[in-house]
């Protein structure tokens, strides 16, 4: 069995052991400076010690539940070259105790978990928003603080909660709002991480469909290459996140998340970020599009290409007003300026060149094994923020585990040390907490009847349409189709 360093992930063997345990590493403001300009994952460390929540183990929450039922998803512990996609699991309600019993004692024969032989399969209670499993008992938001990391005011009520078995993952996806901080509780969990600049090599997809995730055809860990022989060109951060850690992931960076011990809990934070202004108006246009023409081509298998955590596909009429609720909302987050499309289309277009710039200096980074890959100049690598209490996620030099044996195959020796209402959404998703009451209050304001600016008018199907088929968008969607048929 290879050791971490040999396969390429990061461990921190005694990381912050000469620290004074009361003093934090950074300071709220220090952090949040970090967050919001690194382009690259890394681990906080030291920094959640005096977390209430750092006692959110499976056991102590099911004390606290007493008896709730939450939703399990089943999967399959047997590898594939195909993901499993949420559409290809099933499910089960059961409580946490119920849980923990078919996960310890695994000759249970009855109870909700009685069909699941644990030698073959996987739970996984995931997306449980903090603040809806724990509605009646909303003191225990205030165990999670994500203050210390500089976003006041946000705790355990903009959460997600993450309770799974050993082998429970989530299929590679990227997320198109927010940035995302993951504070590991219980058992440790292994991140593969891709940065954004490789997304053609992902062959993403928006089936299953949900709204701000795009989903990767290729099982990451399990590769089928013949099939997806550009996937090998993908750089792959592999990370094993430990209790008491926090793993910062940043805007669009791929990941697929496996449970590598018996029991694993995890609290995650999706960040808003700019960029999530015009990203929904762009996964309004998609779910218009996906909607469209996937009920078109059969109104009633919706359950094979819609996510379960979509509540159900929408009409037609229902999403072009959610399109245009995106697109006002837009629109007023800009309103101060008084060339809204040129500051906007500027903005956007800083972004995509600060995007190539990481990208080369990224790819730069790698071939001169520079430890800095966020910066380009020699000023700034010397003003890394990169320290034993952050550590960066490296490149990892591991072929996909099944050149090794299998994501299961780990003998769980490669520890790493342990903490060294949105504008109105006509539908429920998995980062629904992602958006501000201030944009649902003025979204809310705009009526269908009020008069409206010029570039607040009602946008038609047919106008939908021209930007659609527009030439140079129909060039680039012919492109795609014909570069997807020649490989």
């Amino acid at each position: 069995m290879l050791s971490p360093e040999a396969r390429g992930e990061r461990t921190w063997p005694g990381l912050g052991t000469e620290r004074d345990e009361h003093i934090k590493p950074f300071t709220p403001e220090k952090a949040k400076e970090i967050i919001m300009s690194l382009q690259q994952p890394a681990v906080f460390c030291n920094m959640v010690f005096d977390w209430p929540a750092q006692h959110w183990t499976a056991k102590h929450l099911s004390e606290v539940l007493h008896g709730k039922q939450i939703r399990f998803r089943m999967g399959m512990k047997s590898t594939d070259t195909v993901p499993q996609f949420e559409t290809t699991c099933s499910y089960v309600e059961a409580t946490l105790e119920e849980f923990l019993t078919w996960n310890w004692d695994r000759s249970s024969i009855s109870g909700p978990f009685a069909d699941y032989d644990y030698s073959k399969f996987w739970a996984y209670a995931d997306y449980k928003y903090v603040a809806s499993l724990f509605e009646d008992k909303t003191d225990i938001f205030q165990d999670v603080r994500w203050s210390d990391f500089g976003f006041h005011g946000r705790n355990g009520r903009e959460s997600t909660l993450w309770i799974g078995s050993l082998g429970a993952h989530t299929p590679c996806h990227l997320d198109t709002y927010g940035c995302n901080l993951v504070f590991q509780v219980q058992g440790r969990k292994r991140w593969h991480l891709f940065p954004p600049e490789d997304t053609p090599f992902l062959y993403p997809t928006r089936i299953p469909y949900e709204e701000s995730s795009v989903f990767s055809k290729v099982n990451v860990v399990n590769p089928d290459l013949k099939r997806f022989p550009q996937f090998q060109k993908a750089r792959r951060h592999v990370v094993t996140l430990s209790p008491g850690q926090v793993l910062f992931v940043p805007r669009h960076w791929w990941h697929y998340v496996e449970s590598i011990d018996p029991v694993t809990v995890s609290i995650n934070s999706w960040i808003e970020l700019e960029e999530d202004h015009q990203a929904r108006v762009e996964e309004a246009i998609t779910r218009t599009l996906v909607c469209a023409l996937k009920t078109a081509e059969d109104p009633h298998s919706a359950g094979a290409w819609l996510n379960p955590t979509e509540v159900e596909e929408t009409s037609h009429e229902v999403n072009c007003r959610y399109l245009n609720r995106a697109v006002w909302a837009f629109f007023d987050h800009y309103r101060t300026s008084k060339t809204v499309e040129i500051q906007a289309l500027r903005t956007n277009g800083e972004c995509m060149k600060r995007e190539e710039l990481n990208a080369h200096n990224l790819r730069e980074g790698e071939q001169t094994g520079g430890q800095n890959l966020t910066s380009g100049t020699v000023a700034q690598q010397a003003a890394s923020p990169f320290s034993p209490d952050l550590v960066p996620v490296q490149p990892s030099s591991e072929g996909p585990p099944s050149e090794r044996g299998g994501i299961l195959d780990n003998d769980g020796k490669d520890f790493v040390a342990k903490d060294g209402e949105q504008f109105e959404k006509l539908h429920c998703t998995k980062k629904q907490r992602i958006m501000s009451k201030h944009e649902d209050a003025n979204a809310e304001q705009i009526a269908p009847n009020s008069t409206m600016a010029p570039s607040q008018t009602f946008i038609s199907t047919d106008e939908l349409l021209d930007c659609l088929v527009n030439p140079q968008v129909t060039k680039i969607v012919a492109q795609l189709l014909i570069q997807g048929r020649s490989l």
